[in-house]
């Protein structure tokens, strides 16, 4: 892997906004046909990196360095933009025409003739499960559609690198997972993917390697599972109404068991299942459920908030 230029070179990047340190330090690498994902709550860092890297924010005048297959955004944002599609966190759709309409547009900017850009319009909306949509106006497209209406448009010129920011935020799990199942198909092909996300489950079913950012640092960075079998422990029992924990105070308190609270709910993590089924077994039933971790737990025992919070 050492071998492989990386499609994404990123090296003690810094952004700031005023006093605002937006983005700090920050360094990471993405291979060829990886997907890459950054996670973190609102004001992370995680749109902020995402916009220097393909050319939309500047990073700071001595605010490291990014390489975007050898170019700098700096200064060769159009070469990268031939070679990447970006998926924005809105669906910025042209709302007066229709789907073959709003794609037709985007074919032009890519310069693409007319022939070739209908050709891959038909490809690519049968790819996304949008062909029996090719003629209706934008206004009348679910959220579902829009987003994948979106994916489809940053496809069309054919890019090496795909980068989305927050793709199924709002949409239904159906949708999800198929755009999942996409996303894929895409890295089979040999395209690059840089996500970010709140999404957990979704970090864990595409990316290949993950970075936890928090107020602009990168916290923890590598594979989802070995994050979480490395840095918190493997089971969690989430009570919904801490008072109940009153009557098992005596089971908390052992050195096995670690407490946490998010919200309202206390969390009781340990890797002795056992002792943690004793607390339940304790408890009256309902309002307490065991599972094991996930990168949410993580997320929260790193930087005390949960990925989605505000």
């Amino acid at each position: 892997m050492d071998s492989i230029e990386p499609v994404i070179f990123i090296r003690n990047v810094v952004k700031s906004y005023g006093d605002l340190r937006a983005v700090n330090h920050v360094s990471f690498e993405v291979p060829p046909a990886l997907c890459y994902g950054l996670l973190g709550p609102n004001g992370a860092g995680k749109s902020t990196m995402m916009k220097m890297i393909y050319g939309k924010a500047l990073r700071d005048r001595e605010g490291g360095e990014i390489r975007i297959f050898g170019f700098d955004p700096a200064a060769d944002e159009l070469a990268i933009k031939h070679l990447s599609g970006v998926v924005p966190q809105d669906d910025n759709l042209d709302e007066e025409l229709d789907v073959v309409g709003n794609l037709m547009i985007y074919a032009r900017f890519y310069g693409l003739p007319k022939k070739i850009a209908k050709e891959r319009i038909d490809r690519l909306l049968g790819f996304m499960d949008l062909n029996e949509k090719r003629k209706v106006a934008i206004r009348e497209l679910s959220g579902g559609m829009k987003r994948r209406l979106v994916i489809v448009r940053a496809l069309l010129n054919n890019p090496r690198l795909l980068i989305l920011d927050e793709p199924t935020t709002g949409l239904d799990p159906q949708v999800r997972h198929l755009i999942w199942d996409r996303l894929r198909k895409l890295k089979r092909d040999g395209v690059t993917i840089l996500l970010t996300t709140h999404y957990m489950e979704e970090a864990f079913q595409i990316c290949d390697r993950v970075s936890i950012m928090h107020k602009g640092e990168k916290v923890l960075e590598g594979a989802p599972q070995d994050l979480i079998e490395k840095n918190i422990e493997a089971y969690v029992l989430e009570v919904m109404d801490p008072s109940k924990l009153e009557k098992v105070c005596g089971l908390c308190e052992d050195p096995a068991i670690r407490q946490d609270r998010t919200g309202d709910m206390a969390l009781l993590y340990s890797d002795d299942i056992a002792k943690l089924k004793a607390v339940q077994e304790g408890m009256e039933p309902g309002g307490c459920y065991l599972r094991q971790s996930n990168l949410e737990d993580l997320f929260l025992k790193t930087t005390g908030r949960s990925l989605n919070e505000d």
